[in-house]
């Protein structure tokens, strides 16, 4: 049986062909269990089969820690994909804590949406409109109005994701920081975004939904016509990555900051 130590572990893999493949090869050499079984789980795929795998999880409130191997397109989240030596790796895999965001997203007509975000919650306007929004720091205006595309925060794992592409700071996973970064900002125009403490709570407020209607994303989960939303760190229910000790998350993160 594939484990870790005395830890069983269960085998996921994406639809992607490589993937189901690879998954035939490491069903043939080792025994996986059931996943409602597992203490550990094996992925198979890319960084969204992987963000897919964790939600699943945290819908299910069954945390297990994850290891892994990509078969997909960028891998950033994912380990080297072996056949070989997999007990090895799992017994020396190194673990990082990664705590999701919490979404709570409140529509025009009165429905509330609360939602789990790995990497961010952003806010998107919905037409050509810019948006106008409000942000608040525990319930405390720092911006009265944000005139942009959209803002989002971001967790130090999805730091190299959307919000680095917004022109937002990479995080080390052990800064407890979130980034708070504006997309496509007009006014202010001097604001470029700010990082924050990650035991607060970041709010905003659509300040003319119905003519600049705005939508809530967590991750893949989209809200439209939002009128406020509640974002915090949700350390209740923090996940566990496993990685290889020389591909290792919090070296990797780092290191983007050098990419070209």
């Amino acid at each position: 049986m594939a484990r870790a130590g005395d830890k069983a572990m269960a085998l996921l893999a994406s639809s992607a062909e490589a993937a189901q493949e690879a998954e035939r090869l490491l069903r043939r050499r080792y025994d996986f269990v059931e996943p409602e079984e597992a203490e550990m789980v094996l992925a198979l795929g890319g960084d969204g089969f992987l963000l897919q795998t964790l939600h699943e999880m945290l819908a299910s409130d069954r945390l297990c820690p994850v290891f892994g191997m990509n078969l997909g397109t960028v891998g950033f989240l994912m380990n080297e994909w072996q056949i070989d030596g997999l007990v090895e790796r799992l017994a020396a895999a190194k673990p990082f804590s990664v705590a999701p965001l919490e979404m709570r997203a409140h529509r025009i007509n009165g429905e509330q949406i609360v939602h789990p975000a790995i990497n961010e919650v952003s806010l998107l306007r919905e037409t050509r409109q810019t948006a106008w929004i409000e942000i608040s720091i525990n319930d405390r205006i720092v911006v009265p109005q944000l005139v942009c595309d959209g803002v989002l925060v971001a967790t130090p794992a999805g730091s190299t994701a959307y919000n680095y592409s917004a022109h937002g700071p990479i995080l080390p996973l052990n800064s407890k920081l979130v980034a708070l970064t504006p997309i496509s900002p007009f006014r202010p125009r001097r604001w470029r975004g700010a990082l924050m403490p990650e035991d607060i709570k970041v709010s905003f407020r659509v300040l003319d939904p119905d003519k600049r209607p705005v939508s809530a994303v967590a991750d893949q989960l989209e809200v439209r016509d939002i009128d406020r939303v509640e974002v915090c760190v949700d350390r209740g229910r923090a996940l566990t990555l496993l990685f290889d000790p020389e591909h290792a998350l919090d070296e990797r993160i780092s290191m983007e900051q050098f990419a070209f």
